[in-house]
């Protein structure tokens, strides 16, 4: 199973839709929160049924703030994290997992694209396609499951032109 995954969008139409075009073939996407409604435009753009929660910079009630689901084997914690780690300490996540018997998280907030296991936890940030951090590029990203197998993590990136956010929720976003 391929699931595409993106967040923080904030809103960009622009940045979604240039993801949509680089998208390979998916069964399912995963939005991480920060603008949630922005699932609905994926939704729509796609096709596909699209998984999201809620972000820091969501109004409430925009989404919940967890989804833990099962695909291929593999439990999976979909979260934006900002309530999880503290410092950018994301292997909070890890702990986390482990108390919530997931052995994949999928999260946002730090707008950094990552792949990463600790232990036998692996965490996944697709990074922002509008608003990205750290030096990274515009990206998105897709998990790739086969039961009995390591998951594969891909990341693509948007052209540069794609991240220019159409509005913004809250100050703490900027």
């Amino acid at each position: 199973m391929k699931i595409g995954i993106i967040g923080d969008t904030h809103g960009s139409q622009q940045a979604m839709r240039k993801a949509v075009q680089l998208l390979p073939p998916v069964e399912l996407l995963l939005h991480t929160g920060d603008y949630a409604p922005d699932a609905n435009v994926l939704e729509t753009l796609t096709g596909l049924p699209v998984i999201k929660v809620s972000g820091n910079c969501d109004k409430d009630g925009a989404a919940n703030p967890d989804e833990i689901f099962e695909r291929d084997g593999f439990n999976i914690w979909l979260t934006h994290g900002h309530r999880y780690f503290h410092h950018g300490e994301v292997g909070e996540l890890a702990w986390w997992a482990h108390r919530l018997e997931t052995s994949i998280v999928v999260y946002g907030h730090t707008h950094v694209p990552m792949a990463k296991w600790y232990g036998d936890v692996l965490l996944v940030n697709p990074g922002s396609p509008s608003r990205p951090r750290g030096g990274s590029k515009p990206s998105f990203a897709v998990l790739t499951l086969n039961a009995g197998e390591r998951p594969q993590v891909e990341f693509f990136e948007l052209p540069v032109e794609a991240q220019k956010p159409l509005f913004t929720f809250c100050a703490e976003c900027r």
